[in-house]
């Protein structure tokens, strides 16, 4: 599952993609097999966060499971 990251909240991502121009159809991130198309991969402080990527408006996105 994909959420976005602000400093001390986790918010779903429609209410942030839905205005985004790189977004899909449906609002949401171009989320592509175990990549974000729309954005770029951050590198992990540990191995015990989850992936975790920049998009090209600046939110970082997580992909929690």
């Amino acid at each position: 599952m994909l959420v976005i990251l602000m400093e001390d909240q986790v918010i779903a991502p429609q209410t942030v993609c839905q205005s985004c121009l790189l977004a899909d159809r449906s609002g949401q991130p171009r989320w592509r097999g175990d990549r974000l198309s729309c954005g770029h991969a951050v590198r992990k402080l540990s191995e015990n966060q989850p992936d975790q990527y920049e998009c090209q408006m600046g939110f970082r996105i997580a992909n929690i499971q």
